[in-house]
């Protein structure tokens, strides 16, 4: 019976982490498309600027990438730790 119920823990815990990995893509996603669409409205409405608009949309897309990426790894530790 015990032997059960943690095969069920553990099955649960499968299926929270790939949840959890998938907002973080999907959350990701979603945040460097409203940056580059963002971005481009910003250039269009001032040509001269785009250089600097162009860079910084880049650090902010790292930026999101990368806690994207700990949320993922931080999923699977919780699926194989």
């Amino acid at each position: 019976m015990l032997a059960m119920i943690l095969a069920a823990i553990e099955g649960l815990l499968g299926i929270g982490a790939c949840f959890g990995a998938s907002f973080a893509a999907i959350g990701a996603g979603l945040g460097i498309g409203k940056i580059g669409g963002a971005a481009m409205e910003a250039i269009a409405r001032q040509p001269e600027a785009a250089g600097d608009i162009r860079s910084n949309m880049i650090v902010i897309a790292a930026l999101i990438e990368g806690v994207a990426l700990f949320a993922v790894v931080v999923c699977l530790l919780a699926l194989f730790v």
